[in-house]
């Protein structure tokens, strides 16, 4: 029974988961239609090669400890899907997930983020970046995450009193520009578990490298994530894997309309990720043998294919103001309703920032009714100070 509590509990996070012809606006219209063409069908043969090549390293899915270290802390980042980000830019909160963004201009930097989940559990990070004049960048991170309270019972079913149940994860991330295009970084995590009686520590690493072209806004991501192994595990022996992710990520902002797009790409060490059986309630049987209907190999290999994908918008109509819109297949697919339309996989969010002070708010629909709330704040105490010696002139002095 205890075994069996524990192993529930481990997992909770992946349980709980689900007119203008007479105006200047048709002329730009026309001009994006044919950028934002031009590129999907170069990024389409771009995401043709990386997943098609993905056979050999087929596998199916398991489980994995420390699934929290996936989640999605950032607004921004959940506004968008959930996956990796690569925006060069100044915005500390993509820290998180990309350590080769972190650089000399993220110095002096704090980012405070939580998010409202499911079931009375919520989780947090703080992140702090400074850049050494020696050393270089880095980024220190801490993750916490709250599953609440349990009642405890022995093998009788007799409660045994309440317990709680923490993750927490301590990262330096330190990253580096080698060019004026091309950067590289590295997350340290420290990971703590306690469940109740049970604890666990592991090391985890990241790695990631960059390149960016600052006169077309583009920018491009790889990142290995999640490397590492238990150092003490849960049971003497059984040592767990941790959930190791390979991600690719793209965007570029357009240049005759204030739109960026985001394609983020996950999972890429794996190909299948979609389930068929008996299992999947989506299953359909013939009415006469009671054998189970598969979908058509063609039908699969997209299914499997838009999985591995995230798409995004981030629509920026000024440098104080962003909305993120983006659309997550996988998550649509494993949370959909039987029998019902879904918005499931999508999300939303914005951003507003002032003088140094940036406040975003997002959130991503796993079900219906069941949409959690993340929300940060991000300052930058550099820009706050020279705002300041802006509005607070010195004083001119009497005349004796």
């Amino acid at each position: 029974m205890q075994i069996y509590k524990i192993f529930v509990i481990s997992d909770l996070g992946s349980m709980i988961l689900e007119k203008y012809h007479s105006s200047g606006y048709y002329c730009k219209f026309v001009i994006f239609a044919t950028s934002f063409m031009k590129m999907v069908r170069i990024h389409i043969i771009l995401l043709s090669v990386l997943l098609t090549g993905m056979g050999c390293f087929a596998q199916t899915g398991g489980h994995s400890v420390y699934n929290f270290l996936s989640y999605s802390y950032a607004s921004r980042v959940t506004a968008l899907g959930s996956g990796l980000i690569s925006v060069y830019d100044d915005d500390p909160t993509l820290l998180m997930v990309n350590p080769s963004f972190i650089g000399a201009r993220h110095s002096n930097t704090l980012a405070l983020d939580f998010t409202n989940y499911f079931a009375n559990t919520n989780y947090a990070s703080a992140l702090y970046s400074y850049t050494f004049p020696k050393a270089g960048s880095f980024a220190i991170e801490a993750r916490y995450v709250n599953y609440g309270k349990f009642t405890g019972t022995d093998e009788s079913g007799v409660e045994t009193g309440t317990f709680s149940v923490n993750d927490v994860a301590l990262t330096v991330g330190w990253g580096r520009e080698l060019s004026p295009h091309f950067s590289i970084g590295a997350d340290l995590k420290l990971v703590y578990c306690g469940y109740e009686m049970y604890h666990s520590f592991g090391l985890a690493v990241d790695v990631a490298g960059s390149y960016f072209n600052k006169e077309k806004n583009l920018s491009l991501t790889l990142l290995a994530k999640n490397i590492g192994t238990e150092v003490k595990p849960f049971y003497p022996g059984n040592l767990e894997r941790l959930p190791f992710d390979l991600q690719f990520a793209l965007s570029q902002r357009l240049a005759h309309v204030p739109i960026r797009y985001h394609i983020s790409l996950h999972s890429l060490y794996r190909w299948n990720m979609n389930y068929y059986g008996a299992d999947n309630p989506f299953m359909e049987s013939d009415a006469l043998t009671n054998e189970l209907l598969y979908p058509s190999k063609t039908s699969q290999f997209f299914d499997n294919f838009f999985r591995h994908i995230i798409f995004g918008l981030e629509i920026e109509p000024s440098k104080y103001f962003s909305i993120q819109l983006a659309y997550n297949h996988n998550i649509h697919q494993e949370m959909k309703v039987l029998a019902r339309h879904s918005m499931a996989g999508f999300s939303y969010g914005f951003m507003l920032n002032i003088k140094g002070l940036r406040f975003g708010f997002s959130r991503l629909q796993y079900a219906p009714g069941a949409a959690p709330n993340c929300v940060n704040l991000a300052l930058n105490f550099e820009e706050i100070s020279q705002w300041k010696k802006k509005d607070n002139p010195k004083k001119l002095e009497r005349m004796p």
